[in-house]
């Protein structure tokens, strides 16, 4: 007898352990790609409910008159309460939805709003790097000109951004262009001149770890 008894019973537990292992990578696999792990339809409720849609859509505010950093600085920065009022204080000055703005503005104490996008603790991401070297607000944001509620459009992972950067021809425009929503090159071939764009600006974004992980 080459094996013991106990042998003839190993394949059972054998089988029923290695399948429970598998179905258990696959399933932690997919949950790691889902949009359950990567936040993508992400839309708290916020203390105000303020309106993209109206306010950079229909009324074609530019973003920068709100995010006031996003050109020089890491952030983007929430606009202050001040930024609210210089038109609030004659459009819809009593409007129910503007109580906290108006509380704020006499207190001086912020609107806490909810935070949507966020990059791990250990990413660092400079939005003026990204935004002076043309990458548009939609790319990362998704169009926010159409979103009554803002949510978020893309899954800002690893993966995600490593694309971008290897290839980032996908998404380049010339830097007015950046807050354009729905932007598209006159040729109609963004591949094309989006390449034309990283070989004027000697673009080449890095891929290594400590481009990002500091």
């Amino acid at each position: 007898m080459l094996f013991p008894r106990w042998t003839n019973r190993a394949p059972v537990p054998l089988g029923i352990g290695v399948t429970v292992v598998l179905v258990g990578a696959i399933t932690a696999f997919a949950y790691y790609i889902s949009p359950y792990s990567t936040q993508v339809g992400y839309a708290p409720k916020q203390p105000v409910p303020y309106s993209h849609k109206l306010h950079a859509g229909d009324l074609g505010m530019d973003c920068r008159y709100c995010h006031v950093a996003v050109e020089r600085s890491p952030v983007a920065m929430v606009p202050a309460t001040a930024t609210c009022m210089n038109c609030h204080e004659k459009v819809k000055p009593n409007s129910e939805n503007l109580i906290l703005v108006r509380e704020s503005l006499a207190t001086g104490d912020p609107v806490e709003w909810v935070r949507i996008h966020h990059a791990p603790d250990f990413v660092y991401f400079d939005h003026s790097i990204h935004v002076n070297s043309g990458v548009g607000c939609e790319t990362c944001h998704g169009r926010i000109d159409q979103m009554d509620v803002v949510y978020q459009a893309q899954p800002l992972s690893m993966a995600w951004c490593l694309d971008c950067h290897r290839r980032p021809e996908q998404y380049l425009r010339p830097v007015d262009q950046v807050t354009t929503m729905g932007y598209e090159p006159a040729s109609g071939d963004q591949l094309a001149f989006g390449l034309e764009l990283k070989k004027a600006k000697n673009l080449n974004p890095t891929t290594n770890c400590g481009g990002c992980h500091r």
